[in-house]
């Protein structure tokens, strides 16, 4: 199986043959790159496969993986390819590189986050997820097939002041996954449309005291 998407990978220094290791998939957000989110998880590598991937749309300086029609509402057409997409290259990492598949995670910023939360909800195979300030499109909730699994845990920020998605649409994905019984930790902090030295520091706590569950 092969992938066109473009994306950046990170791995343990030390790889123990025929070990399975855990997945992180990051997703940048609209006009960035794949690059500008290695600092959010540098170091994690030491307990991850890190694959950054690069939005496939051209979008001003940067890419995206899906365009919008209206405020909070994807083009679908568009939005339906790209979910594909990142569905199929989760599929070509699972069976190029030495994963465990129980423990799949996604990280994603705006953008990012919104594709995080759509494939944890439709895919039924990702254990956990960090949405840094996204929502969750309507058509998702009302036509896309929601299948989260039985082990799927979430992570959740949204800044107080965000300009630019509105921090009640934080507070309705929190809502949204707590009605499906999902496990939710919801964050907030005194900031705009970013990723905070503290917010920063809670996910990656949360992520890796995460993956103990179940051990």
């Amino acid at each position: 199986m092969e992938t066109s998407m473009i994306y950046e990978l990170r791995r343990p220094k030390n790889i123990i043959p025929d070990k399975k290791y855990p997945a992180l998939f990051v997703m940048h957000g609209i006009g960035s790159n794949e690059e500008n989110m290695l600092s959010l998880v540098e170091g994690l590598e030491e307990s991850f496969y890190i694959f950054s991937i690069r939005g496939h749309l051209s979008q001003g300086p940067g890419f995206a993986f899906f365009t919008i029609e209206g405020y909070g509402k994807p083009h679908r057409e568009v939005f339906d390819d790209g979910i594909q997409r990142l569905s199929n290259f989760i599929d070509y990492a699972c069976e190029n590189y030495s994963l465990d598949l129980s423990k799949l995670y996604l990280l994603g910023f705006s953008q990012g986050a919104i594709l995080s939360m759509t494939l944890a909800l439709t895919l039924g195979k990702i254990k956990g997820i960090v949405a840094l300030s996204g929502y969750i499109p309507q058509f998702v909730k009302e036509e896309y097939e929601i299948n989260p699994g039985g082990d799927l845990a979430v992570f959740i920020s949204h800044g107080e002041f965000d300009q630019v998605l509105p921090f009640e649409w934080g507070k309705e994905n929190a809502e949204y996954f707590t009605k499906l019984g999902i496990p939710v930790t919801f964050k907030t902090y005194p900031e705009g449309h970013t990723v905070s030295l503290d917010n920063f520091q809670d996910f990656r706590t949360w992520i890796l005291n995460d993956l103990k569950r179940g051990i």
